[in-house]
């Protein structure tokens, strides 16, 4: 047995014994390395064992014990008594009768942290150390209840918005085509959508999606939404600000409203043969799935609001928490989260404002695809908040217009889903087809969509024909990416110093004068001395520059220069 693969704690100890509770040691560091301070970590890490009287190093020979010797049941009772952990204990022999002394430790309880002199500990080599800040958010995560279903104290049928209570019941009424539900009772309502229980109590959903602001205020005051205009990203102070604190039903088209001013939602411009059209920066649709997304799947109790970065080119939508248990960077389109708020998403989806709980990023990469904007980007995510960036420049007004014209001719009952467009767009950029099914890769074969080549896939002619008359710099030629020249010393002379070692680390596949083929944000941060956080912006600024690109997945992808 190995400690790190099997959860046990092997400890020799001194004269053979391990100290009960670090009694009469003063280094807080010394003193957690006794029996409570492992029961308490090895039942926060999921449940193990610590075994007294075998020493600490692989093969771990047996030393011998006399720990508890007749007091097995007392160190059990002790235990319980000082952490309410109840292990089991038992003894066992070696051939040459020496004793070791089996301490097998539970597992915590779902959401429960277990604490040493105040401190949640973790295992991490041979030391005991203080839990890191993301595996105890991950703990209390695990069991949090759907804060929105709790009763709101003190809330009462005057705190909540006659013109919200409107909209709810004609949202319900329109999406099930029942215009007699718009007459229905509010109390009904409020039973009906589990907003209040049987004694007249209404909960935070009730706030949340109706209340007025002078309750939310009073209520929640975190329950905000905060837009931040700026014409540029390396601004520090924003151009213009606006708070919103309304009942969510009407919040989402007041932020929608505020973002979509002619001067701050300009429109882009692209080349349809001898027409030019144009599109907004930013889309009504995935504005809405974003800011509703960021609402319900918030950390109500990190006291923070959801926080909406605006520039001309780009939305940086933020709100607490990170992604819900199971959610990551790449199975987010595949995998069906569950809301931290689920009353509120049930809610929302019977009043039609969301049309299924986990389908709302789907919508917001469906419509970058088809505007020809790049895809939603969640890479700045981390434990404690998730980092939404939706472009909003056209990229590939080739692809935008080919997706429009196949769906235009496509009956409504047969048009093609985020999946199939997804893989068309890689198809366009040169990409492997790896990530994708092979449902929807035969159905697009079959369809004639795309077309197997000695490379990967082509898409269909039409597609090339698109794009040679809109003079993209998109595919144009099957398997063979058309780059237009670029003056790389004036791209690199608007870099950081930052930036421009690590464009000379891609472009030369070394670190520290090491080959390394696997440059990612991980090795450069350590390479740098960097967060992985500043390095991953940095990254994105030098592939927005075209000089760098990525390839492969997130997780086993690595950079590389352009034209190198």
């Amino acid at each position: 047995m190995r400690e790190s693969e099997d959860r046990v704690e092997f400890k020799a100890g001194e004269g053979g014994n391990v100290s009960y509770d670090g009694r009469g040691k003063t280094n807080p560091k010394d003193r957690r390395r006794c029996i409570l301070g492992y029961v308490i970590a090895l039942c926060n890490e999921g449940g193990g064992r610590l075994v007294i009287g075998m020493h600490d190093n692989f093969p771990h020979r047996v030393t011998g014990t006399r720990q508890a010797q007749d007091a097995i049941g007392q160190l059990e009772s002790d235990i319980y008594r000082d952490t309410t952990i109840r292990p089991e204990i038992y003894e066992l022999y070696d051939e040459e009768k020496r004793r070791v002394l089996v301490i097998e430790v539970p597992s915590r309880p779902i959401g429960k942290v277990f604490k040493f002199e105040d401190v949640p500990l973790m295992r991490v080599g041979e030391e005991l150390k203080p839990m890191s800040d993301a595996m105890y958010l991950k703990i209390l995560q695990e069991s949090e209840p759907d804060f929105s279903e709790k009763i709101c104290e003190g809330l009462s049928l005057e705190d909540l918005d006659e013109e919200a209570i409107r909209v709810i019941k004609q949202g319900y009424a329109q999406r099930w085509n029942k215009p007699e539900f718009v007459s229905t009772p509010t109390l009904q309502v409020l039973h009906d959508f589990a907003l209040m229980n049987k004694d007249g109590q209404l909960t935070n959903a009730a706030l949340i999606l109706l209340g007025k602001s002078e309750a939310i205020r009073k209520h929640l005051y975190c329950n905000r939404v905060t837009v931040e205009y700026r014409l540029y990203h390396s601004m520090i102070e924003y151009t213009a600000r606006q708070e919103f604190q309304e009942p969510l039903v009407l919040m989402v088209d007041s932020v929608w409203n505020y973002i979509n001013q002619p001067a701050s939602n300009p429109l882009q411009h692209y080349n349809d043969g001898f027409r030019i059209g144009d599109i907004p920066a930013f889309n009504r649709e995935v504005v809405r799935e974003a800011i509703l997304n960021a609402c319900c799947h918030r950390v109500m109790f990190i006291q923070s609001d959801v926080v909406v970065k605006q520039y001309p080119d780009q939305l940086i939508i933020t709100n607490a928490g990170g992604f819900p248990v199971g959610v990551d960077v790449d199975n987010i389109l595949t995998v069906n989260s569950m809301p931290r708020c689920k009353l509120i998403t049930e809610v929302l989806q019977k009043a039609g404002f969301i049309e299924k709980s986990g389908q709302g990023v789907d919508k917001m990469f469906y419509h970058c695809l088809m505007d020809g904007k790049c895809l939603p980007d969640y890479s700045l995510t981390d434990d404690w908040q998730v980092c939404l960036r939706l472009p909003g420049e056209i990229k590939y007004p080739a692809f935008m217009l080919y997706a429009r014209e196949l769906q235009n001719s496509r009956p409504a009952n047969n048009k093609l889903n985020v999946f199939d467009l997804l893989a068309l767009f890689r198809a366009s950029q040169g990409e492997s087809q790896r990530h994708t099914d092979e449902v929807t890769l035969r159905k697009l074969i079959d369809e004639g969509l795309l077309i197997s080549a000695q490379d990967g896939y082509n898409l269909s002619e039409r597609y090339y024909e698109i794009a040679k008359n809109v003079g993209t710099v998109e595919n144009t030629q099957k398997n063979d990416t058309v780059n237009v020249p670029v003056n790389d010393t004036v791209k690199l002379s608007q870099l950081t110093e930052r930036q421009r070692k690590i464009y000379e680390i891609i472009k030369n596949g070394t670190i520290n004068d090491t080959i390394n083929d696997t440059i990612n944000a991980q090795t450069l941060s350590e390479a740098l001395g960097a967060s992985v956080t500043t390095i991953k912006r940095d990254l994105y600024v030098l592939r927005d520059q075209n000089l760098i690109k990525y390839v492969g997945s997130n997780k086993t992808g690595h950079w590389e220069a352009v034209n190198q």
